[in-house]
């Protein structure tokens, strides 16, 4: 049995679908058991022959880490701490989900992060999840964990709804130009993290993954505005300006990595995966869309 932590976030949502899709056996938890309460894990898992855990839970609010410290450190270590202990006591092979965020985005343009790169977060939420893949370290063997960046999914808020929004609401939009990165869809990360089931692996050890290619959130934007307008999400005489802004423009409470491409290569290898651009991945998210809303 797979045991999901966290299926009603955007990307654990996605997970629960392939894992359905697929007839494979498992049982889904989100804040109803509290990671950060070992107890409420074991009441939940004691009975059952899990094999595998996919977490996908954690606290994600970048900015509002900034103030709630501990709660952030609740959940993206101390609860992944229990996690990997639930597993350790049991034998059972986790799957874990991290974040670009472990990084600085001082990595020179030309060199994508490998596994391997020295880790500097640079606010809270990254620090907190960076301590979360420590404690999995520390107690476990049998781990993998997944480092993602830009996600996007149909369900939860992520950047694609927040600029048909703008789209919708203003002449003028303003994004950032000057952070890159690779945005991730979440279909496509929860068919990697299936095939690592699937082929039973024993492949140990931190990966990446995103979709290919590298953009700015600007350029990001631009791409949306052009494939949403086609495929009718934005009004056909709505004319909206997209403007290049520098990071000091916009303000944020949490620091933002400047450049935080993350090599694909290692599960590339290991896995035998194909993984497609970025803005194909985009298309097929806004296609979807657009059929959801018609």
């Amino acid at each position: 049995m797979i045991w999901l932590i966290g299926n009603k976030g955007m990307l654990g949502n996605d997970v629960e679908k392939l894992l359905e899709e697929r007839g494979l056996t498992y049982c889904v938890t989100d804040k109803e058991v509290d990671i950060g309460d070992y107890k409420a894990l074991e009441k939940f898992g004691k009975d059952k022959k899990i094999k595998w855990i996919i977490n996908c839970s954690g606290y994600t609010k970048v900015d509002k880490a900034e103030e709630e410290i501990d709660e952030a450190f609740r959940i993206n270590k101390d609860g992944v701490r229990n996690i990997a202990l639930f597993s350790a006591e049991r034998q059972i092979r986790l799957i874990h989900i991290s974040t670009d965020y472990v990084f600085d985005g001082r990595q020179e343009m030309a060199a994508a992060y490998s596994e391997d790169d020295k880790t500097n977060p640079i606010n809270i939420y990254g620090k907190s999840k960076l301590a979360g893949e420590e404690e999995i370290k520390k107690i476990l063997e049998k781990y993998f964990i997944i480092r993602t960046a830009w996600l996007c999914g149909l369900k939860g808020n992520n950047f694609i709804y927040t600029m048909l929004r703008l789209f919708k609401e203003r002449d003028v939009v303003k994004v950032v130009e000057d952070q890159w990165g690779s945005p991730t869809y979440t279909v496509d990360l929860a068919g990697a993290i299936l095939k690592i089931i699937e082929d039973d692996s024993v492949n140990y050890g931190v990966y990446h993954f995103t979709n290919e290619g590298i953009t700015s959130w600007y350029e990001f934007a631009r791409t949306i505005y052009k494939k949403a307008k086609r495929l009718g999400l934005v009004e056909s005489n709505k004319k909206v300006e997209i403007q290049p802004i520098k990071t000091e423009d916009y303000p944020t409470a949490a620091r933002r990595p400047k450049y935080s491409v993350l090599s694909k290569e290692k599960i590339k290898k290991v896995f035998d995966l194909k993984i497609r651009d970025w803005d194909k991945a985009l298309e097929d998210f806004l296609v979807s869309l657009s059929l959801q809303v018609k």
